[in-house]
């Protein structure tokens, strides 16, 4: 059962030829409750038109047989009775055998004392006067036409019966009136309509199989080039773009081909394009930053010399000499961060995993990074649920990671505490970083990892960033198959959230800590 929801859900050709099954069934059942109804009905109407033309036939040369002995003796129109309810037994063309119930009205017997009220009471099979309804007798009683009523009864056999009685009165000579029933049975008529309903079920059936089949004909038409279209689709995202859709026609689908297959070859063109373009920025910048690092260490040593005299120089001077050595440092580690995104570009970073408690280091990046902003009076809060989390990483990004997260929040705290916070599973490791500054809103959260990209950029740098700092760490978090999310409201801070599997490389089965915080 779970397979065919599976492939039910999965299956446009399986969706096409059920939902297409269950309208044509529901059509077809339709369809054929509403003949069935027409043709039961007219099976019913000339059925019960037969028999009440045969039933006054019965009943007319029952009065007719009865007038020719009127004159003679009781025996004789008592034996009479009897053939006449013997010849009306075995009468009938359509019906079959018919019962007889013979009865003397009780408004009579008052007018005939010299005869027995029940002389000529009798009734062919054994049948009972009691099958007859009430009502049809009273009916009987009152009218001089033929009277009918469709009744079910249980015979003497104990088979229960369908049947439709007729009825009127009959005038026997020196007996006086009788009610003579004809009794019919409706086991062909039963039968006849069985057969009509099996036909129609087995043809609706049929008829909904060969609807089933043909859709699946015509959807396995549509579908298998939708298909294939969709197999080649998932090849173009694995990097095979040499896939070709087959064009075996001039159709529309033909048609869809080969736009297919245009596209195919406009997008192989525009991706090696791409490819090749970004292989010249991976190769300039990497050149760019090796070829910066000899004349930045020639920079480096005569700002040393300078910096070391700066107390000689006028006030002018030795601050010039503070800030040339505060940027060749940001320079140095501008260089350093586009080495770093040079090798996640070209795919060629790789981790140096070692086993290590996670504690102490966040505790060393929390006092480095607190103490070099003096001009911060800024408490950070370390919170973890435990004492000791070990896991198996790459030390040197994770410190990274750590040192990136502290910085930016720091330079937007705004002057306010900033609270690190660690939750520990089985398989994965949450370390969460709330600031409560000035926040970012929703336009800035979707950038908020593009390198080089400044929330604002009119705000100074205090810490002199290089704006790649978020961008590497979000690479390195990925590169240990873990996430880095970020959270943020206007005037309510931010909150970055790292999630590392313990054992670098595993798959994260959760989130354990939330990216939205629960203080706000």
């Amino acid at each position: 059962m779970n397979r065919f929801f599976f492939t039910f859900k999965n299956s446009l050709a399986a969706k096409v030829i059920v939902s297409t099954v269950l309208l044509s069934f529901g059509v077809v059942w339709l369809t054929g409750s509403a003949l069935y109804s027409q043709l039961s009905s007219g099976v019913r109407e000339v059925n019960l038109e037969t028999s009440l033309a045969e039933a006054r036939s019965s009943f007319f040369n029952a009065q007719y047989q009865f007038l020719l002995v009127q004159d003679k003796s009781v025996e004789s129109i008592a034996q009479e009775v009897t053939a006449v309810i013997k010849t009306a037994t075995e009468i009938g063309v359509n019906q079959g055998r018919k019962e007889v119930i013979l009865a003397r009205l009780k408004d009579d017997l008052a007018n005939l004392p010299k005869y027995s009220p029940n002389i000529f009471d009798m009734s062919s099979e054994g049948i009972s006067l009691d099958v007859v309804p009430k009502d049809l007798r009273e009916s009987l009683r009152k009218a001089d036409d033929v009277q009918y009523r469709y009744v079910t009864f249980e015979a003497n056999s104990g088979i229960v019966r369908e049947s439709l009685i007729i009825g009127r009165k009959i005038l026997i000579p020196k007996s006086g009136s009788y009610e003579m029933y004809l009794v019919y049975s409706l086991t062909n008529q039963r039968t006849t309509l069985e057969l009509i309903f099996n036909s129609l079920l087995f043809t609706g059936l049929i008829l909904v199989f060969l609807i089933g089949l043909i859709t699946w004909l015509v959807v396995r038409q549509v579908a298998r080039p939708v298909r294939e279209a969709a197999r080649i689709a998932l090849q173009f995202t694995k990097g095979d773009f040499s896939q070709r859709l087959e064009i075996t026609s001039s159709d529309e689908l033909g048609k869809l081909s080969s736009a297919f297959n245009e596209m195919a070859i406009s997008l192989e063109s525009q991706i090696s394009r791409l490819e090749n373009l970004s292989r010249v920025q991976q190769r300039f910048v990497s050149d760019v930053s090796h070829e910066l690092r000899t004349p930045l260490t020639t920079l480096r040593m005569a700002s040393e010399v300078i910096y070391s005299q700066r107390n000689s120089f006028d006030a002018t001077i030795a601050r010039s000499a503070e800030l040339l050595s505060l940027q060749l440092d940001r320079f140095e580690q501008l260089l350093e961060d586009l080495l770093e995104i040079s090798r996640f570009d070209a795919q060629v970073a790789v981790l140096d995993t070692v086993d290590f408690d996670l504690i102490p280091l966040i505790e060393r990046c929390i006092e480095d990074v607190g103490t070099t902003g003096n001009d911060h009076p800024i408490q950070i809060v370390l919170d973890p649920e435990i004492e000791h989390v070990v896991i198996k990483a790459d030390i040197r990004r994770v410190e990274r990671i750590m040192r990136n997260l502290l910085s930016n929040a720091l330079d937007h705290a705004g002057g306010k505490p900033v609270k690190v916070t660690i939750v520990e599973t089985v398989t994965e490791i949450g370390i969460g970083v709330r600031d409560y500054g000035s926040g970012m809103d929703n336009a800035a959260l979707t950038r908020v990892f593009d390198r080089f990209w400044r929330a604002d950029p009119s705000r100074s740098r205090v810490r002199g960033g290089t704006g790649l700092g978020l961008s590497i760490a979000l690479e390195d978090a990925r590169l240990h198959n873990g996430e880095l999310d970020a959270w943020g409201r206007p005037e309510k801070g931010a909150h970055f959230v790292l999630t590392l599997p313990k054992v670098a490389g595993d798959q994260i089965a959760s989130r354990p800590l939330r990216v939205e915080p629960t203080d706000i």
